[in-house]
């Protein structure tokens, strides 16, 4: 009279399985039997399930992530597959996983009621799903945006006649200077934004980087009257010539000095500082190519810093922290960085303060070693 298999026959046909399905599929592999012991574990699936090194075969299942033991309960106590279970998986301060779980119960001869557990990473999914819904955001964005920035251009015709008529009668030269700079930068948005559809290119020409962040200042002063707030100038380039465009220069400047006053409420010390360094130190911050010299720009903040886990998304459009906040400004800013063929980094200590440094290419044999 035949008999049933032994539990240990059961365990190699398993792990036969196991291996069988590993090579089919590029998935990680679990089996978990009715005592609730692992009788095969792949190493990718020990890797997507974020197992210690230390975890193997015979080991209680109780050492799987929960939502993926609640599955294999489920598929033992109904008979049934359990498919494309979506699980969240990560450590605390860890970029999460999110797993495809499928369990289904097997069967060998009369021994039954083990499960394999077939695991496939899906974060790179998620991940395509959200770079798509972030692209129709981006593109009702600049519908909208080429709508409004049109009425804004028409208002700015008669803003612009009787602002300047004010200024005829105003003996304040340094006042009608400012004025009629912001005048003319906001013209410059505005220009951009009716031009949303296609890359925004911009205006090179002769640019002192010492006289544009002295500008940026002036602007930002008003956001910190009434608080305790000190700036500190720290400009040690010898020479501050680049060639650039200054109004798309300095809406990035301003970008991150308004970052840096609200990071800090109401008391702190703002230091903005230039230097020169070498193609060394530029490689250092740049992959690739690199020029010979770069003016370097570091803009500091004694404010509340920048969480571990949001570090690698502050420059992403649409990525804010603040109850009342775009997601653009710092999107913005790298963007203009880029087409000023620069690069833009950031270090951050919580509660410690914040530094953006920011490197831009020296015009040839206009700055000294």
């Amino acid at each position: 009279m035949a008999t049933g298999p032994s539990n240990m026959d059961a365990e190699y046909e398993e792990a036969g399985l196991a291996d069988m399905l590993q090579g089919c599929f590029a998935c990680g592999i679990v089996s978990v039997d009715s005592a609730g012991r692992i009788v095969a574990l792949t190493p990718l699936a020990q890797r997507l399930l974020r197992l210690p090194e230390n975890a193997k075969q015979a080991q209680s299942s109780q050492i799987l992530p929960v939502p993926v033991q609640s599955i294999i309960q489920e598929a033992q106590k109904t008979g049934e597959a359990v498919a494309d279970r979506r699980v969240v998986l990560g450590p605390p301060h860890s970029p999460a996983g999110v797993l495809s779980v499928t369990a289904m119960p097997v069967s060998f001869g009369e021994y039954t009621a083990n499960v394999v557990v077939l695991l496939k990473d899906v974060s790179s999914t998620r991940k395509l799903d959200e770079h798509m819904r972030r692209l129709d955001r981006l593109a009702s964005i600049g519908t909208l945006s080429a709508s409004m920035a049109h009425e804004i251009k028409n208002a700015l015709v008669p803003i612009g006649t009787f602002v300047g008529l004010l200024l005829e009668q105003n003996p304040d030269a340094e006042l009608a200077g400012t004025v009629r700079r912001e005048m003319k930068r906001v013209d410059s948005i505005v220009s951009r934004m009716l031009k949303f559809a296609g890359p925004a290119k911009p205006t090179f020409s002769d640019v002192r980087l010492h006289e544009l962040l002295e500008h940026s200042l002036r602007l930002i002063q008003h956001r910190v009257q009434g608080n305790q707030i000190s700036f500190k100038r720290q400009f040690n380039a010898p020479s501050d010539s680049l060639n650039g465009d200054d109004y798309q220069l300095e809406q990035a400047f301003v970008n991150l000095l308004l970052n840096a006053v609200d990071a800090m409420g109401t008391e702190g010390l703002l230091t903005v500082g230039t230097d020169v360094v070498t193609r060394e130190t530029g490689m250092a911050l740049r992959e690739g190519s690199s020029p010979p010299k770069w003016l370097r720009v570091d803009i500091t903040d004694t404010g509340i810093g920048i969480a571990p886990e949001n570090i690698g998304s502050i420059f992403d459009p649409f990525f804010t922290t603040k109850p009342h906040g775009t997601g653009l400004g710092l999107a913005v800013t790298r963007q203009i960085i880029e087409e000023h063929e620069g690069v833009i980094r950031v270090d951050s200590q919580p509660g410690k303060g914040t530094t953006f440094t920011v490197l831009l290419p020296v015009v040839p044999g206009t700055a000294a070693g």
